[in-house]
């Protein structure tokens, strides 16, 4: 993994701030969360999803590394 990849990986999220997608995390030990929302800010090293709550209708923020990305523990789909 290098800084190249980092950077090819931290453009195209770049590209797609306020798009939908849909996130597939595997969170570790069998547990995988599956949720979509709307990329809303990126910084060097993260970027950040706001994701609606439906039972409530509140929103959350979750951040998820560019890195995470790359070794497939975090997987992005638009929607």
């Amino acid at each position: 993994m290098s800084q190249a990849d980092i950077r090819k990986v931290k453009s195209s999220v770049d590209k797609n701030v306020g798009n939908r997608v849909k996130i597939r995390a595997n969170r570790g030990r069998h547990k995988i969360d599956i949720t979509e929302g709307v990329i809303s800010e990126t910084y060097p090293s993260i970027f950040l999803v706001e994701v609606e709550n439906k039972l409530d209708d509140t929103v959350q923020t979750v951040s998820f590394s560019y890195t995470d990305v790359l070794t497939k523990d975090v997987q992005m789909q638009l929607i």
